[in-house]
């Protein structure tokens, strides 16, 4: 967990770089882990989303302390993360892989985003999806899921480690997500793992357009032939990259 705010420029980068790019860049850090599985947009922004994360937990509900009297407590934490996620942060639940019933609905989730927030992830399903899809705020998740969380979860933790689809999460973790997927950076990794993705996407931009023009693979994609880091230095060079 970090309370230190994460670089602005940082996050710009990882504004232009795909999840499977920042996959690779951990992987060689030899964390295998980090994309959250089984969850996906709501409905593709063509934009990626970026923030630090402030996180959500669910246990398994008891019945007798899940009945929607709860909601009339204002310090319910599902409602009370929604509350207090910082601006420019993304909201990141633990619901236990489980999409029987929903993570949160449209009205929450409108909240959030009118409060600033960068975005939303469950590993389990929101209700109302068909409006979340429509929000300006990216949301990802399994599936949708009409019947509320009490039916089956217990918010219980705000702002602790959690695990997400199998990824640990901490708080203040970087989260990114494009139109694939959802993968969580460890802060301390950030800035130098931004910098690898953006060299990693110029080379792979340019990878895209010697395959389009005809080159075989061999050689250029992974680049272990001298002579095609050279075409690359002049293709930056030429392009601007």
């Amino acid at each position: 967990m970090t309370d230190t705010p994460p670089n602005p420029a940082t996050l710009e980068k990882l504004r232009h770089v795909s999840v499977a790019t920042l996959a690779t860049a951990l992987y060689k850090r030899g964390l295998r882990h980090q994309v959250i599985q089984d969850v996906r947009p709501v409905k593709a922004k063509g934009r990626n989303m970026v923030g630090p994360a402030f996180t959500l937990r669910y246990m398994p509900a008891r019945e007798d302390r899940n009945q929607l009297t709860e909601f009339r407590n204002p310090k319910h934490p599902q409602r009370h993360a929604i509350e207090t996620c910082p601006a420019g942060h993304v909201l990141v639940m633990d619901s236990r892989r489980n999409a029987d019933a929903a993570s949160a609905g449209d009205i929450l989730i409108t909240r959030l985003m009118v409060r600033g927030g960068a975005g939303i992830v469950t590993d389990g399903g929101f209700r109302d999806a068909m409006n979340i899809g429509e929000l300006e705020m990216p949301a990802y998740h399994s599936r949708p899921s009409s019947p509320t969380n009490l039916t089956i979860n217990e918010a219980i933790d705000i702002n602790v480690p959690i695990g997400c689809g199998d990824a640990p999460v901490f708080p203040g973790d970087i989260v990114v997500g494009d139109d694939d997927s959802v993968i969580i950076i460890p802060a301390h990794l950030a800035d130098e793992v931004a910098d690898e993705a953006t060299e990693m996407t110029a080379y792979e931009d340019f990878a895209m357009e010697q395959v389009l023009a005809g080159e075989t693979i061999i050689g250029l994609y992974p680049a272990t032939r001298e002579e095609n880091l050279l075409k690359f230095n002049d293709w930056r060079a030429q392009n601007g990259r």
